[in-house]
């Protein structure tokens, strides 16, 4: 059964390395693509909020490269540097994005309650993937050492493949909200024109593939070991 299953999990090991590699080259594409605005991912995320009454949210650099995210209980979205100070169309969409998210927050967008509720670090989803893989691996060589913690592995894995699994479930809708309302914001403000919005529709699409994919490892997993403790209960 172990082997049959890695049928399975090969092509969605592959599909979330084509992911995260799309991220990448859509990001570093449209990056060097500068807005007609002229206007930083900082100076889009604070015109955004201001313009929609949001005045008590800083908005601050962190390291790294795709590595923004809006923390809410500190109320700061952090830009990285790739966004912060960039004026391409690929900087201005990541910061709008967050910018979503702080509008979820606002208006009280039900999805994104229950996602805070979950799992509070707004920006895991996306790079659940490889952590999934290497636990699910993980337990899956004890559960084969058989015996009693070889059991136990089983129950262990049905309960965290199923919280992920859910959190995934709900995060889905609240990146592709996110998403929506920074087009939407960011055509309404003159940040980009009705020209270059698809441009920065490409580069949100390709980041949600990364969730999406961090979905399909985490229900993978969550069925094998759920067959598995079906398994139990026949032979008892």
């Amino acid at each position: 059964m172990y082997y049959f299953s890695l049928l399975f999990l090969l092509p969605l090991l592959a599909f979330s390395a084509w992911a995260s590699s799309r991220v990448n080259s859509t990001y570093s594409t449209y990056d060097k693509i500068q807005t007609r605005s002229c206007m930083t991912g900082y100076d889009a995320a604070v015109r955004l909020m201001r313009n929609r009454g949001v005045t008590d949210i800083r908005v601050e650099r962190v390291n790294g490269k795709l590595t923004d995210h809006y923390h809410p209980t500190k109320r700061l979205v952090n830009l990285s540097m790739s966004t912060y100070g960039s004026s391409s169309v690929a900087a201005v969409a990541v910061a709008a994005h967050e910018v979503g998210h702080v509008m979820q927050k606002k208006s009280g967008y039900l999805p994104y309650k229950v996602r805070n509720v979950l799992v509070p670090l707004t920006n895991i989803g996306s790079r659940l993937a490889l952590p999934l893989v290497l636990v699910g691996i993980l337990l899956d060589l004890v559960f084969l050492t058989g015996g009693r913690v070889g059991e136990w592995c089983v129950y262990a894995g049905i309960a965290l493949y199923g919280l992920s699994t859910l959190f995934m479930l709900v995060t889905l809708p609240v990146e592709f909200n996110a998403s929506k309302r920074a087009r939407k914001m960011l055509l309404e403000d003159g940040i980009l024109t009705q020209e270059e919005v698809p441009a920065a529709k490409k580069v949100l699409s390709a980041a949600a593939m990364t969730y999406v994919a961090s979905l399909c490892i985490s229900l993978f997993y969550f069925l094998r070991f759920a067959l598995i403790f079906l398994s139990f209960v026949r032979k008892d």
